[in-house]
């Protein structure tokens, strides 16, 4: 059986991270949505709100499953006997970050990396420009699943 992890903050979850698991779903036999989780760092929602925000969008995939984790993510493929990490790329920028990793946690384990560019429609999406456009109360919800643009009005006191 093939399985893959794809990590992330997803705070919040986008259409481009929905684009990700959509398309490594359809090429593993099951894929885990991980969510990093950090108490030390300071999020827009709880490590609560974002898995089951992963969940909600995620319900049409059968072989996805949502979990969390906190550490090294090739710690977490060695305890679910994942060999592949997916990453989504949205541009070179991306890549240019991403690569030393692949290259480093594939020293560390044998932990392969699957590279995965966004879908053009999504290329320019980031959690953090939605965050900042839903805080300065600008219009994000074709840039999220409906799901997730409820829960942002919520918190940023827009609906």
């Amino acid at each position: 059986m093939s399985r893959a992890v794809f990590p992330g903050t997803f705070d919040p979850p986008t259409n481009g991270h929905l684009d990700i698991i959509a398309r490594a779903a359809a090429a593993f036999d099951e894929l885990i949505v991980a969510a990093g989780v950090n108490p030390a760092k300071k999020r827009l929602f709880s490590d609560d709100e974002r898995v089951e925000m992963l969940r909600e969008i995620a319900a049409p995939f059968p072989n996805v499953r949502i979990a969390t984790f906190s550490g090294l993510v090739v710690d977490f493929c060695r305890t679910e006997e994942a060999g592949v990490i997916v990453k989504g790329l949205r541009s070179g920028g991306d890549f240019d970050y991403e690569i030393p990793m692949a290259q480093m946690n594939r020293r560390m384990t044998g932990v392969d990396t699957l590279f995965l560019p966004t879908s053009p429609e999504h290329g320019f999406i980031s959690s953090s420009l939605v965050k900042d456009i839903a805080t300065l109360g600008g219009d994000y919800a074709s840039f999220v699943p409906a799901t997730v643009a409820a829960r942002l009005g919520e918190i940023a006191g827009y609906c």
